[in-house]
C-alpha cells in the first residue's frame, strides 16, 4: 500500500462517515443538466507527503502523470490563461469568448512587481530566493488577487504555495479553498510533488515535505457510488519518479522529463460527471 491511498482511502472514508451535507441548500455549483450539485464536505483536512521517500500518486484510480503535469508546467511555467494551450479540456468548462479563464491561475503568476532587487513575477522571485535567500520565511506564492476576482472565470482553489528550506532540503505547503476530492485531489497532489521536485533541483537542494492543506473537502452527490468503489479497489506499492537530472533551468523541462516507472494501479475507467 502506498501512503498516498492510505491518506486518499481515509479522507473519504473520513467525509463520508462524518462529513458535513448540503443537501438542504441552495448551493452555486450545478451539473451540466442544471440540477444542483450538492457535497458532502469536511473542513480543514491536513495531509503530508514525505516526498524524499515515495512518490505521492494513488494506485487505487489510475492518475494521469503526463496530463496533470501539462496543466501545472501550463500555470507556472508558462503562465498563461490560454485553454487552447492544454492537451485536455478540464478548463473548457471555464473559458470566455476569448477562448481564456480571464485573469485567473498562470496570468496571476506572470504579472510583475517591484521588489528591492527588481522587478520579479511570482514564479521568478521563488526561484531567486532559493538560490539567493533560501533561509528567507518569505518564499511564497498567492494568486488569490481581490483585485482581479470579477475578471477570473474561476477563482483560484490552489491559491498559495509556501517554500521553507531546511538545511538542503525544500519543503513546501500547499494551501487550497475547495477540492473536489474525486475529480482533482490527487491531481493536484501529483502536480505540486512534481513543482517540488522541479523547484528543488533547479535551485540545487533535495527535496522534503509536502504539506496539504484543504479548508472545504468535499465529495459530490453524484460521486459518491463511485468514491465507494474506488476506495475498495486493489492498493499497489508507489512507483518510482524519474525527473531528468540534466535539466537545471526550470523553464527549460518539458513533458518528456517526468516518468513513472512500475506504475500499477486500477485502470477501470468512469464516466465522472464535473459541477461546474
Amino acid at each position: 500500500m502506498s501512503l498516498a491511498d492510505r491518506i486518499f482511502v481515509d479522507n473519504i472514508k473520513d467525509i463520508l462517515a462524518n462529513g458535513y451535507s448540503d443537501a438542504d441548500l441552495d448551493v452555486r455549483p450545478h451539473w451540466e443538466d442544471g440540477t444542483p450539485a450538492h457535497t458532502i464536505k469536511k473542513f480543514g483536512l491536513v495531509n503530508r507527503y514525505d516526498l524524499s521517500k515515495e512518490f505521492p500518486i494513488i494506485t487505487v484510480r489510475k492518475t494521469f502523470l503526463k496530463s496533470a503535469i501539462d496543466e501545472m508546467l501550463w500555470i507556472w511555467q508558462k503562465k498563461s490563461n490560454k485553454v487552447s494551450e492544454l492537451r485536455t479540456h478540464v478548463w473548457d468548462s471555464w473559458a470566455d469568448e476569448n477562448g481564456t479563464i480571464g485573469k485567473a491561475y498562470g496570468y496571476q503568476l506572470g504579472v510583475k512587481h517591484k521588489y528591492k532587487e527588481g522587478m520579479f513575477d511570482q514564479v521568478d522571485r521563488v526561484l531567486y530566493d532559493l538560490k539567493h535567500n533560501p533561509q528567507s520565511r518569505r518564499i511564497l506564492t498567492n494568486i488569490y488577487n481581490h483585485a482581479d476576482l470579477s475578471e477570473m472565470g474561476l477563482y483560484p482553489c490552489a491559491y498559495s504555495m509556501t517554500f521553507n528550506v531546511s538545511g538542503d532540503t525544500l519543503n513546501g505547503i500547499l494551501n487550497q479553498r475547495s477540492q473536489d476530492m474525486l475529480t482533482a485531489n490527487n491531481w493536484n497532489v501529483v502536480q505540486y510533488a512534481v513543482l517540488m521536485y522541479m523547484m528543488a533541483q533547479v535551485s540545487g537542494l533535495k527535496v522534503g515535505e509536502l504539506v496539504h492543506v484543504i479548508a472545504d473537502a468535499h465529495i459530490y452527490d453524484r460521486h459518491v457510488p463511485i468514491v465507494k468503489e474506488i476506495i475498495e479497489h486493489e492498493q499497489f506499492d508507489a512507483p518510482e519518479f524519474w525527473i531528468n537530472p540534466e535539466v537545471k533551468d526550470f523553464y527549460q523541462f518539458t513533458l518528456d522529463d517526468f516518468k513513472l516507472k512500475n506504475y500499477k494501479c486500477c485502470d477501470t475507467k468512469y464516466n465522472i460527471p464535473v459541477a461546474i
